[in-house]
């Protein structure tokens, strides 16, 4: 793993919760704002009704957002103040809720959804999954023709609906997304489902902060590491130095440090001022679903966070697995299920007893939950888990290979690759305003970079043609046979890692879940329920690199930001594999809109389409997409705050 200066900034640490700017985010224990207050999630606004509210007895009610069904939609943005910790807050809602409405459509149907924006700025609704054309995808400047809502005025969406499943929608301008701008869709299928199911519910997971999201962007911009307060100590140190003596001690840190990196860095935006929402309950009051025992109840679990990944399980009850991001797969039963950002999973559970069951969502670094109650009787409560211990990164996680193979150790010193960056310009900052509907996508140019020194065959995701690679058939790793590259656009201040040895790691649960005793579901269990629909071998490759420089926080691919980056070019019809390398630290959510993601998990004939392929710390993986839908779509890390950089425009054409 190549690396320079990694987060220098940590040697002058201080405890960030005495600052004055700080000490209302703080002023909450950690516990008490993890768990939420009593009464959190009520709306004071518009009013969520009373589905939402506590009973005079204080026992939950049944609690879900509210349904709406049909062909044609009303949908009204506005600025609502809520409480889910204590304090008021106001937040980007969509009539008068959050979560926004559950939409019920039916596949075949064509449906009409009218936008009212009564907000003082403007605003868009991306349907998340939906295959639809270019103009109704709701991307500002990037879907076609479509430049956002202004305020007091309105936009209709109408489109064809031409798949079933669970899906999800949500702003695309700024970070309303961040301030509640989310809500779930399912569509019922033309055919009857694969499976069987006696009640169903939606639970959907988010992470909601008091704090103003461009604020939160801003103290990411100025310390990355702000919301991380699980560093190594002094204590711990000793204790290990006990356990395992000073010269394996010694050993099992030589590198983080030589690397300047923490194994420790999980999430950027963590419980220290998140309070994580289960369909919109706080972890104090949590949401309730009601079954009758010996039921299938369908889960259809979304993850809606805009930072959180969370790991999901129901202690005591299996989940059978029976979709991924709304399509069918061969059903697999697990214990555990990692929901990265945007994916969403359908799940079976069958209840044998009268006994309560807790549906329990821990954020990946373990700084806090969401959490929900399955039961026969309102009356009857389940113990809530302890949350696992928090997680701590692996070289393999860093991109090196298990033994070490191809690590320079020579170079490895002070900068990690024999890289001087004390002769580096510091360079521009990455990332600028995130709302789309002000940005110019149309000129996209790379200044300060001398084109002409320029290897332009590996300089971007346009053009990467690579005859000699494998292409198999959809089989795992069946990517490119050359050697790992890193294009010329990588090096520099704006790339603070390389990894020199990712892996195909389909099989691994992740970070935080592995050798955990419980059954966790990963990509490489994922199999189509049906024949794949594209069966054609790609006729190109793209190798894309996740990059960033994790101590100024800028995000990019191939080392480009979205502001500097020209489209990939795709040709109507084509069929090409995508393969992504994290050359980071941190899990990242890509999504593709317009087009599926057929991931190669190791069978060609059933390889399950998603529309959001997590990349894991230092992976590789692939997909192949059949470019059928004209016109510009947007691509994308899922992670909001590293969405500004880490985005590209695709051209079909």
């Amino acid at each position: 793993m190549s690396n320079k200066h990694f987060r220098s900034a940590r040697r002058g640490r201080q405890d960030f919760s005495s600052h004055p700017e700080t000490q209302e985010t703080f002023s909450l224990s950690r516990r008490r704002f993890v768990q939420g207050l009593a009464y959190g999630g009520t709306c004071l606004g518009l009013g969520l009704g009373s589905s939402l509210a506590w009973s005079g007895t204080g026992t939950p009610q049944m609690q879900s957002p509210q349904t709406l069904r049909g062909t044609r939609f009303d949908l009204t943005y506005s600025p609502t103040t809520v409480n889910f910790t204590g304090r008021e807050r106001v937040a980007t809602a969509i009539n008068g809720s959050i979560p926004s409405p559950i939409l019920r459509w039916r596949e075949g149907d064509t449906v009409t959804l009218k936008v009212n924006n009564q907000m003082a700025e403007d605003t868009s609704i991306h349907w998340h999954g939906i295959i639809l054309p270019s103009s109704q995808d709701g991307v500002p400047h990037i879907s076609e023709g479509f430049k956002g809502i202004k305020p007091g005025e309105s936009f209709t969406y109408q489109f064809p609906v031409n798949q079933s499943g669970t899906y999800w929608y949500h702003s695309h301008s700024g970070f309303q997304e961040q301030t509640g701008a989310y809500g779930a869709i399912v569509i019922e299928p033309k055919e009857p489902y694969p499976f069987s199911f006696d009640r169903e519910y939606v639970v959907q997971l988010s992470d909601w902060s008091d704090e103003d999201p461009n604020r939160i962007y801003a103290k990411l911009k100025k310390l990355s590491h702000y919301y991380n307060f699980r560093e190594r100590t002094v204590p711990e140190l000793m204790r290990e130095i006990k356990d395992k003596g000073v010269k394996a001690t010694w050993n099992a840190r030589k590198m983080w440090n030589q690397m300047r990196m923490s194994d420790r860095d999980i999430s950027d935006v963590t419980g220290y001022t998140y309070t994580f929402l289960m369909n919109g309950q706080t972890p104090a009051k949590g949401w309730t679903g009601q079954f009758k025992r010996g039921e299938k109840v369908l889960l259809r679990i979304i993850n809606s966070a805009a930072m959180t990944f969370f790991d999901l399980r129901i202690p005591g009850l299996k989940m059978t697995v029976v979709a991924a991001d709304g399509q069918y797969v061969q059903p697999v039963t697990v214990d555990e299920i990692r929901l990265g950002v945007a994916e969403t999973y359908d799940v079976i559970v069958e209840p044998k007893d009268d006994s309560a069951y807790t549906i329990f969502a821990q954020a990946i670094d373990r700084t806090g939950f969401a959490r929900g109650t399955l039961t026969p009787d309102l009356a009857l409560k389940a113990e809530v888990p302890t949350m696992d211990p928090a997680p701590i990164l692996t070289h393999g996680d860093m991109g090196m290979a298990h033994d070490m193979a191809g690590m320079d150790h020579a170079a490895m010193g002070h900068d990690m690759g024999g890289m001087d960056h004390s002769k580096m310009s510091p360079g521009k900052s990455d990332m600028g305003d995130m709302d789309h509907s002000k940005m110019d996508h149309s000129q996209h140019k790379m200044p300060e970079m001398d084109h002409s020194k320029m290897d332009h065959s590996q300089h971007d995701m346009t053009g990467m043609n690579q005859p000699e690679a494998k292409m198999g058939s959809g089989s795992a790793g069946f990517g490119s046979s050359a050697p790992l590259k890193h294009v010329s656009t990588e090096y520099g201040p704006h790339v603070d890692m390389r990894a020199d040895g990712p892996q195909y790691r389909l099989d691994d649960p992740g970070v935080g879940l592995r050798d955990n005793g419980r059954r966790v579901l990963t990509y490489a269990d994922l199999f189509n329920l049906h024949n794949t629909p594209d069966p054609r071998e790609p006729e190109r490759e793209v190798i894309l690199h996740l990059t960033g420089n994790m101590s100024r926080y800028m995000w990019s691919m191939n080392g480009i930001r979205f502001a500097d980056a020209d489209p990939l070019m795709l040709k109507y019809g084509e069929r090409l594999r995508i393969t992504l390398v994290n050359d980071t630290m941190m899990n990242h959510p890509i999504h593709l809109h317009g087009l599926w993601s057929d991931m190669e998990t190791g069978d060609g004939g059933h390889i399950p389409r998603k529309h959001t392929v997590i990349v894991q710390p230092g992976a590789k993986i692939s997909y192949l997409v059949t470019a059928d839908a004209m016109g510009p779509w947007a691509y994308h890390c899922h992670l909001i705050y590293h969405m500004p950089g880490m985005f590209r425009e695709v051209i079909v054409a």
